[in-house]
C-alpha cells in the first residue's frame, strides 16, 4: 500500500489508534509474504517459466490448459520405447520397461499433486489478492477521500466562523453628505469587506451541518475499514487450513513416489535376490518332482545333445560368460565337458552363456 500508516492515523484523529495502525501493517505484510509464497510455490509446482505464462494466459483467456506429458511420463515412456526397441526378452530391455513404467506412475502422482495444490492451495491465495486485499484498497482509497471531505468541512467551518466573529464590531453607516472622497472611497471598502465577511457569516449554519455529514460519512466509512482489516485474522486461519492441506498433498505424493521405488526396487532386485539362493548339490534330497528334474539334468550331463528348459527365476547374468533370464522363457540347455555340475549352457537365439541349473526346469 503506497500510504503513509502514521501519517493517515495523525490526519484521521483519534479513531485510528495505535491498534488500527497495527492493523494495517498487518494487512500490508500478509499482503507482501501471501505474493512471495505464491510465486515460490507456483515455480516449485512448475519450474519451466515458459510453460507458466502459458498456463496463466489460458486461465485469463478462460481456455482449458491443453493436457502435455510432464517430465517424468517423458522419461518413462523414452524407457519404454526403447526397452521394446532392445527387447523385453532382454535384461536390460525387461529394467528399462519396468522403470519406464514406474515413472509414468511417479508421473500421474506428480500430476494429482500439482492440481490439488492448485485448488486447495494456490486458489485462496489467488482470491486474497484479487479480492479481499483489492476491496481492502478500494475502502481505503474511500476513506482517504472521506478524510479530506472531512477536512474540508472543517476549514470552511472555521473560515466561516471567523467571518462571522469579524463581522460583528463594523458597521454599514453611510458618512456624513460633505465627507470627502477619501472618507466615501473608505466607506465603499469597508461596505464590501462587511458585506463579504457576512456572506461567510451565513455559511456557518450550513458548514456545520456540511460537516457533521462529512463526520458521519468518514465514521461510518472508517468502521468498514476497520472490520475489513480484522478480517485478516480469519485470512491467516482460512491459509493455515491450506497450508495443512498443502503439507498433505505433499506428503501423499512422496508417499506415492517412495512406494513405487520400492516396488520398482523388488522387481529390478529379484534377479540380484536370487543370485543368494544357494545352489543345491545333486545329493541333497528332492521332492519327487524335483528329483525328477534333477535326474534329467544328470542325464544332461552325462550325455551329448540338447533340451528344452523353462526358467523359473529372473537371473542376471554376473559375467559376460553368462546368460541373463527372464522368468517363464524358454531356452535351449546343453551340457559341455569340464563345466561345474551346478551349471549349464544356455542358448536363446544367438545368445549364449551359462545358466545355474537351479532357475531352470527341463521340459519333455
Amino acid at each position: 500500500m503506497d500510504f503513509n500508516v502514521k501519517r493517515l492515523a495523525a490526519d484521521a484523529g483519534t479513531l485510528f489508534s495505535r491498534a488500527v495502525q497495527n492493523l494495517l501493517t498487518r494487512a500490508e505484510t500478509t499482503k507482501h509474504w501471501t505474493e512471495k509464497i505464491l510465486k515460490q510455490t507456483e515455480v516449485l509446482l512448475q519450474p519451466n517459466p515458459n510453460v507458466r505464462i502459458e498456463e496463466f494466459l489460458y486461465e485469463k483467456l478462460d481456455k482449458k490448459v491443453p493436457t502435455r506429458m510432464n517430465n517424468h511420463e517423458l522419461l518413462g515412456q523414452s524407457m519404454i520405447d526403447s526397452g521394446n526397441e532392445f527387447g523385453p526378452g532382454m535384461a536390460y530391455g525387461n529394467a528399462l520397461i519396468k522403470c519406464g513404467e514406474t515413472e509414468k506412475q511417479i508421473g500421474g502422482a506428480e500430476r494429482e499433486f500439482i492440481q490439488s495444490s492448485a485448488i486447495n492451495f494456490l486458489t485462496p491465495f489467488r482470491n486474497f489478492l484479487e479480492g479481499d486485499f483489492k476491496t481492502i484498497l478500494k475502502e481505503r482509497k474511500l476513506l482517504q477521500n472521506k478524510r479530506l471531505d472531512l477536512d474540508a468541512a472543517k476549514t470552511k467551518l472555521k473560515k466561516a466562523k471567523m467571518a462571522d466573529a469579524r463581522a460583528l464590531p463594523l458597521t454599514t453607516t453611510p458618512p456624513p453628505g460633505d465627507a470627502g472622497y477619501v472618507a466615501n472611497f473608505s466607506f465603499m471598502v469597508n461596505f464590501l469587506h462587511v458585506k463579504w465577511l457576512k456572506m461567510w457569516a451565513e455559511e456557518v449554519t450550513t458548514a456545520e451541518q456540511d460537516l457533521k455529514m462529512t463526520q458521519s460519512e468518514f465514521d461510518r466509512q472508517a468502521e468498514i475499514t476497520r472490520l475489513l482489516l480484522e478480517g485478516i485474522g480469519s485470512t491467516h486461519a482460512h491459509h493455515l487450513r491450506c497450508l495443512n492441506d498443502f503439507v498433505e498433498a505433499q506428503m501423499t505424493y512422496y508417499a506415492q513416489c517412495y512406494q513405487y521405488m520400492v516396488d520398482l526396487q523388488k522387481q529390478l532386485g529379484n534377479g540380484a535376490a536370487s543370485v543368494s539362493i544357494p545352489v543345491l548339490p545333486l545329493s541333497t534330497s528332492l521332492p519327487a518332482s524335483s528329483a525328477n528334474a534333477s535326474s534329467g539334468f544328470t542325464e544332461l550331463q552325462n550325455f551329448s545333445g540338447s533340451r528344452k528348459a523353462r526358467v523359473l527365476y529372473d537371473y542376471d547374468a554376473a559375467g559376460s560368460k553368462e546368460l541373463s533370464l527372464l522368468a517363464d522363457e524358454v531356452i535351449m540347455v546343453s551340457s559341455v565337458p569340464g563345466m561345474d555340475s551346478d551349471w549349464l549352457m544356455g542358448e536363446r537365439g544367438n545368445q549364449k552363456g551359462k545358466v545355474p541349473i537351479t532357475y531352470l526346469e527341463l521340459l519333455n
